[in-house]
């Protein structure tokens, strides 16, 4: 019997896998070791639970199942080196700087990578049949998440539906749909997906933009009114990001008569899509509850207004800066790069000259565009005048195994062959007298302003 492979695709892109048939795999004798016993039954089973089955289960976003024993073992190879490389769970956050406390963290621990490390080289056991835990019971992966939390969407929004012929140059659909809103309404969270999990393999991101006459950003805090124009972007999806869900103190406003205009990046793969479409999920405060913050989604870029070059078969840094005009409170961080980019940076430079980096991402991998989103105590606060500097790496060489042409020059430019370098970040700007007691708060707490001091 030999190892076969198969075809998956990942955000447009082919993927070969290499799947070792469990009959040659479980006969491996287990090596010497000095750690103690580990099990598939009492120790792999809760991790594999806990972290990996919402998405490696039938008609999830993952190319297999890992719901049983000889799931697992029939690609244990794979695991283990998914696993040891922090690919996946996808969490590429660098957990040796800056801020760890993060609302949606689903990476594993040292510990839970070393337990199936052991597994594997010891052979794979199963143990003891009656060690497993029950099965769990997933709900339907392709649903809204964020009902979980908020129940049922108070509006569905979808654009219009688009075919994707097979093959094809990259393409940009930008259909504006009315929201039939009819009174003002203070948004706590928004989750955007496509309507089809099919789509999702053609589907390279998506951009909603809420158009309304609005000429003074209200709920804005007041320093910040000459520093923000505008509303700032009401929603951006990408493989990897579930949804955005507001502090307690804070949300987006939709006016009646608004609209909004999507931006659709489509990826042709060979195959094609017919009425395609992609669909968006508000969640809504009470009605008459109004929230003492707007935030704004900014996209912070890194690429210097769209000056990138990459030569063939080099890396390069890119570097941008952005001077803070009001206090702020950072509530996620977003890298977004393509294949050729492996890294991003965040650090703040206070107005007293004092440098702490926020946060990185080392193993940046393009398919999968993680939203950190910080826990409350954590989220960093910032002062006005407070200067961010954001770092990206790119590695067009044939190192990088992500990169599909390392002989290509390559340059700014929204095609996925092309290269971006930008962080979407959710800020909320702060009146100067409650950004001074929420940075007491921390203090007296042992924290300091972002919460990054060990």
């Amino acid at each position: 019997m030999r190892p076969s492979s198969y075809v998956t695709t990942l955000a447009g892109i082919a993927v070969v896998s290499v799947v070792v048939p469990a009959a040659l795999y479980r006969p491996v004798p287990a090596a010497a070791t000095t750690h103690r016993a580990v099990t598939y039954a009492k120790d792999v089973a809760p991790i594999l639970q806990q972290k990996c089955q919402e998405c490696h289960q039938p008609g999830s976003i993952a190319p297999m199942s890992l719901l049983t024993y000889e799931d697992a073992v029939d690609v244990a190879p794979q695991i283990e080196q998914q696993v040891s490389a922090r690919r996946m769970p996808p969490w590429h956050i660098d957990k040796t700087v800056g801020i760890q406390e993060f609302k949606n963290d689903r990476s594993l621990t040292d510990e839970q990578i070393q337990t199936i490390v052991d597994w594997v080289n010891d052979g794979t056991p199963l143990g003891n049949p009656a060690d497993l835990p029950p099965p769990r019971k997933f709900p339907d992966p392709n649903r809204w998440q964020l009902a979980d939390t908020f129940g049922p969407p108070d509006l569905i929004i979808r654009s219009t539906p688009y075919t994707l012929a097979a093959h094809t140059q990259d393409k940009w659909y930008r259909p504006i749909v009315e929201t039939g809103l009819t009174e003002p309404r203070w948004v706590r969270a928004i989750e955007v997906k496509p309507v089809r999990p099919a789509d999702r393999k053609i589907v390279h991101h998506a951009l909603a933009y809420l158009l309304q006459d609005e000429p003074h950003v209200t709920g804005l805090a007041s320093t910040a009114h000459d520093h923000q124009m505008n509303a700032g972007l009401f929603m951006e999806w990408a493989v990897g990001k579930t949804g955005q869900v507001f502090a307690p103190d804070a949300g987006k406003l939709m006016l009646p008569g608004s609209r909004i205009r999507w931006e659709i990046h489509y990826h042709a793969i060979g195959q094609e899509f017919a009425n395609s479409q992609v669909e968006l999920a508000v969640y809504f405060y009470p009605t008459g509850f109004v929230p003492k913050h707007r935030t704004v989604l900014t996209m912070f870029n890194v690429a210097r207004n769209s000056e990138l070059d990459i030569p063939p078969n080099e890396k390069t840094i890119t570097q941008n800066f952005y001077v803070l005009q009001a206090p702020a409170r950072l509530e996620n961080f977003q890298p977004h790069m393509h294949m050729r980019g492996t890294a991003m940076s965040l650090e703040a430079i206070y107005p007293d000259g004092r440098k702490q980096v926020i946060n990185a991402v080392r193993n940046f991998q393009w398919n999968w565009h993680v939203n950190y989103i910080y826990a409350a105590a954590a989220a960093p606060l910032l002062p006005k005048g407070t200067t961010l500097v954001f770092t990206a790496w790119h590695d067009n060489t044939a190192a990088n195994k992500n990169n599909p042409d390392p002989n290509q020059w390559v340059g700014w430019g929204d095609r996925t062959v092309d290269e971006m370098a930008h962080n979407w970040i959710d800020v909320t700007y702060l009146e100067q007298a409650e950004f001074d007691s929420l940075l007491a708060a921390r203090k007296k707490q042992g924290m300091n302003a972002g919460a990054l001091e060990r």
